[in-house]
């Protein structure tokens, strides 16, 4: 029982870096949220606004850690990861990312942007997780700051799951929703037969922004096909020196 119990026990974080700069960006923190992923032991991670490429940003602090964020904070803990790339300007582009410490075997990037103005992506990575008998499939998403256009964006991400993602295999779906109001989570929760692991374990989703003093409930981490259990928000007045959302960590158990 108790090797059942480990084999099919995953530790995952979800975390929007925020380009790698604290809020405002007032100042370069990669280093310092590299150190605290770390801590966490997570087996898989997933990312919003990592900044894969930025010119001006590379003149101004070490390159390695600015051109390939994704690859830095992947370093040697997570040999396995994937970017999608979400939005594209003159200097450089940033987007979702996820970091595994078990092996990718397929990386899909859809666009789902509601409006011109706002690009946005899921990326939908499958993992084969040692003595699983079937690939978990983790979708990150960064959902839009305006309503409407969030309602768009979970209404394609699950027209996209239903179409690509067996009823019957793990399923998990994280990221930075920006759905503060929780209506829109709650009608995709239903849709897809997903929980979300803070609602189901203390009755509510987390507030995660902004991460010094938390208030809004904006990330998310819904799971379909898993027991949830432990859920904590790593948040608090350090935070200041890291990003502007708090950092959200679920352990599950898959049934």
């Amino acid at each position: 029982m108790i090797e059942f119990i480990l084999h099919n026990t995953l530790r995952i974080a979800t975390f929007n870096i925020h380009k790698g700069f604290t809020h405002f960006n007032a100042r370069f923190s990669l280093h310092s949220q590299r150190e605290l992923l770390r801590k966490l032991h997570a087996d898989v991670i997933f990312l919003q606004e990592v900044q894969d490429a930025h010119v001006k940003h590379s003149k101004r602090f070490e390159a390695s850690s600015i051109s390939g964020q994704v690859e830095y904070l992947a370093d040697t803990i997570w040999p396995d990861y994937a970017y999608g790339k979400n939005s594209v300007y003159p200097a450089g582009h940033h987007g979702n990312a996820l970091l595994s410490k078990f092996p990718i075997v397929k990386i899909i990037n859809e666009d789902i942007s509601a409006h011109v103005a706002e690009e946005r992506g899921m990326l939908h990575c499958e993992i084969n997780i040692p003595n699983w008998d079937a690939p978990l499939h983790a979708i990150c998403v960064h959902l839009g700051l305006f309503a409407h256009w969030r309602r768009q964006q979970l209404l394609a991400v699950a027209d996209y799951v239903d179409q690509h993602v067996p009823p019957n295999a793990p399923l998990i779906i994280a990221g930075d929703f920006n759905d503060w109001s929780m209506r829109s989570g709650r009608v995709f929760a239903k849709r897809l037969h997903v929980r979300e692991v803070f609602e189901h374990y203390a009755g509510k989703p987390a507030r995660s922004f902004p991460s010094w003093l938390p208030m809004l409930r904006m990330d998310r981490i819904y799971v379909r096909g898993f027991q949830i259990r432990h859920v904590e928000v790593h948040s608090g007045p350090h935070f200041v020196k890291l990003s502007d959302h708090a950092m959200l960590t679920a352990t599950l158990l898959k049934i």
